[in-house]
């Protein structure tokens, strides 16, 4: 079984957060990882609900704000639909997913975790204006 220590960097590799997960399987998908990371955020949001989300994605009914999500109300969010989303996120480049120092650029690639146990998330921002 492995662990993996998932983390949020900026575009120049600075860390912005990082929590593992232990007892992996060893090998998985991008898929899976991305999912079994909003599935964790959203079960540590529901446990101990907060005015600000800090994952991801943005829950739907909440505003973008520094360093999270501030949401309308207090309310338990569906990890099934976070997860959805972020997979819609990735594939409109709406973050990079970085396995060790490769970049994933399908969902349904395998990793083996034993060798690469860092997985890293870098949110990417629209340009405005053309």
């Amino acid at each position: 079984m492995a662990s993996v220590m998932f983390r949020d960097e900026t575009a120049t590799g600075r860390a912005l957060a990082e929590f593992s997960l232990p007892d992996l399987p060893d090998r998985t998908t991008a898929r899976e990882l991305v999912r079994l990371r909003v599935r964790e955020e959203v079960a540590r949001h529901n446990a101990s609900p907060a005015p600000c989300f800090r994952g991801l994605v943005t829950p739907t009914d909440a505003e973008a704000e520094l360093n999270g999500y501030r949401m309308r109300a207090t309310r338990t969010l569906d990890w099934e639909k976070q997860a959805d989303a972020a997979e819609a996120a990735f594939a409109r480049n709406g973050f990079l997913l970085l396995v060790g120092d490769c970049q994933i650029e399908d969902l349904d690639t395998e990793i083996d975790l034993t060798a690469d146990p860092v997985v890293s998330f870098v949110k990417l921002v629209p340009l405005v204006g053309g």
